[in-house]
C-alpha cells in the first residue's frame, strides 16, 4: 500500500497502519532522519490508548515501553546508536521482540537477522510540499 500525506492527516495515517497491522506485532521503520518515524509512532500509540503523553524517540534508552489502553505494553525502539547485533541483544532488544507486545523499531538495520518474516515494514519518504510518502510491506 502506498499513501501520500501530510502531516496534518498522521491519525487519519496511524488508524490505516492499525487496520493493515492485523496480528502482527510488530513494525520497522525505514526513513530518513526527519522523516516523520517517532510521529508516526507517536500517533499510532495515541489510536493504541497510551496515556503516556511523553511518546518520544528512545534515542538514549533504547527501549521505551508504555501501557495501552488494554493494559498491555508497547515497545518503541530506537536503535541508531546500537553499532551491531550483540549490542542489540545485550540492551534486550531480542527478549522485546519475543515478548508478544506491539513494538515499533526506528533504525532496524542491525537486527536484520533477529526480525520475524512476518514483520510489517513501513518506508516514509519526505516529498515536495512537506508531504510524505507511507509505503506498507
Amino acid at each position: 500500500m502506498q499513501k501520500t500525506f501530510s502531516l496534518a492527516q498522521i491519525d487519519e495515517v496511524a488508524i490505516e497502519i492499525l487496520k493493515q497491522l492485523e496480528d502482527r506485532k510488530l513494525i520497522i521503520f525505514d526513513a530518513d532522519m526527519g522523516a516523520g518515524k517517532t510521529t508516526t509512532i507517536a500517533a499510532i500509540c495515541k489510536q493504541l490508548g497510551v496515556s503516556d503523553t511523553g511518546v518520544s524517540s528512545p534515542t538514549f534508552s533504547i527501549i521505551n515501553e508504555y501501557e495501552a489502553a488494554d493494559g498491555k505494553s508497547v515497545y518503541h525502539l530506537d536503535l541508531y546508536r546500537i553499532k551491531n547485533l550483540e549490542e542489540a541483544i545485550a540492551a534486550g532488544v531480542e527478549d522485546v521482540l519475543q515478548s508478544g507486545n506491539i513494538c515499533f523499531v526506528e533504525w532496524p538495520s542491525v537486527i536484520t537477522q533477529i526480525i520475524p518474516a512476518d514483520t510489517m515494514q513501513i518506508s516514509l519518504t519526505v516529498v515536495k510540499n512537506a508531504q510524505r510518502l507511507l509505503e506498507i510491506k
